[in-house]
C-alpha cells in the first residue's frame, strides 16, 4: 500500500488518478484503490480537502491526478437573482456545501432539500455529475489563491457539521437573523 500525505505540484505530470466523490475527498484519512488499481492511503491534516485537478505524491515519488467522481446530485435553477440568494442562503443556513453556477446550485442529492427548494420556486433536477463545491470563505482566506495547491501545513477550519449530530445538546452559537417588534 503506497501512502499519500503531501501535494505535488500543479504543474506535475501524474503517473495515475484517484477518482473520488465528494465524500471522500473531504476525509482527512482514506484507503482506496486508484485508477490503475494501486491500493494508497491518503492522510492528510484534518479538514483538507481534495480538490478536482489536485497533484499528490506517494511516498514512492508517484504523482496522482484527483479527479472528482460523479456523484448524485440536485441542481436547483432559476433565472431570478432574488430568489436564487433565497435558495443560497437556507441551503447555507443548514450547512450544505454548494457548487454555484450562474442561475444553479448543486448539492449531493437529498429530497428533503429538492422538496423545499421546489416550494421557493426553483427548478430540482436530480442528476449524476462531478460535484466540486465552494471551499467557502474560511479556507480561501487562509490557503489563498496561489498557495491552495501547496496547502498541507495548516489544517482549514471547516464549520461543516449536521445538526442532528449534536442535538438536543446543541452547544455552539448561531446567528440567526429574527425581529424584534
Amino acid at each position: 500500500m503506497q501512502r499519500i500525505e503531501r501535494r505535488a505540484q500543479p504543474n506535475s505530470e501524474p503517473q495515475d488518478s484517484l477518482t473520488l466523490r465528494y465524500d471522500e475527498r473531504k476525509r482527512s484519512r482514506l484507503r482506496t484503490r486508484s485508477d490503475a488499481g494501486v491500493d494508497v492511503a491518503i492522510v492528510f491534516a484534518r479538514g483538507s480537502v481534495l480538490r478536482h485537478g489536485d497533484r499528490l505524491l506517494d511516498d514512492a515519488g508517484r504523482v496522482y491526478a484527483v479527479f472528482a467522481a460523479v456523484e448524485s446530485v440536485s441542481d436547483a435553477s432559476t433565472s431570478e437573482p432574488l430568489l436564487l440568494a433565497r435558495a443560497a442562503y437556507h441551503l447555507g443556513n443548514r450547512h450544505v456545501p454548494l457548487q454555484i453556477a450562474v442561475g444553479t446550485l448543486r448539492y449531493q442529492h437529498d429530497h428533503v432539500l429538492d422538496d423545499m427548494l421546489r416550494e421557493l420556486g426553483l427548478d430540482v433536477c436530480e442528476q449524476l455529475a462531478a460535484f466540486e463545491p465552494e471551499s467557502g470563505a474560511y479556507a480561501q482566506a487562509q490557503l489563498g489563491a496561489a498557495s491552495r495547491a501547496h496547502a498541507h501545513a495548516e489544517p482549514v477550519h471547516s464549520h461543516a457539521h449536521d445538526h442532528d449530530d449534536h442535538e438536543p445538546h446543541h452547544h455552539h452559537r448561531h446567528e440567526h437573523p429574527h425581529e424584534h417588534r
